[in-house]
């Protein structure tokens, strides 16, 4: 429905238009506000940065923990209580292992508990393999930017 009060500007009472501004440009990101970023966003950059190499990682560390946890839960221990054990909210552990599911999405529901374990163990370790591969000489160095 059409607003029965003339405006003529789209903007609230008391606001002003951003393209008239006059403050400064945002500093570049400090290393402080890098280490806020998400483990996601985190992620998205070593991808961004190392390319196929940290794909090809996170997606061999995530297929071994699935494996791992697949086999743990088709062993039949008891995930619930090592979970709890763990620090994992009784509420979250229940909703991802309800009764009368299958084994492997159990596997998986532990396995997407673990996430944050499995990216931090990816954003470590895939900066040291890429030096590692340059140093051996299985990767060329970076290009120099300009």
């Amino acid at each position: 429905l059409p607003c029965c009060c003339p405006r003529t500007s789209p903007l609230p009472v008391g606001a002003q238009d951003p393209s008239k501004s006059t403050a400064p440009p945002a500093p570049p990101v400090s290393s402080s506000e890098e280490e806020k970023q998400s483990k996601s966003q985190q992620l998205r950059k070593i991808f961004q940065e190392y390319g196929a190499v940290g794909v090809s990682l996170h997606i061999g560390i995530s297929l071994i923990s699935l494996g791992i946890f697949y086999m743990v839960v088709s062993s039949g221990v008891d995930m619930s209580a090592i979970l709890l054990k763990l620090g994992f909210k009784e509420s979250l552990v229940q909703s991802k292992m309800a009764a009368g599911t299958s084994t492997f999405v159990v596997a998986y529901a532990i396995h997407k508990l673990f996430a944050p374990v499995r990216i931090s163990i990816t954003l470590v370790s895939v900066p040291f393999i890429v030096r590692y591969f340059r140093k051996v000489g299985f990767f060329k160095p970076p290009a120099a930017k300009p």
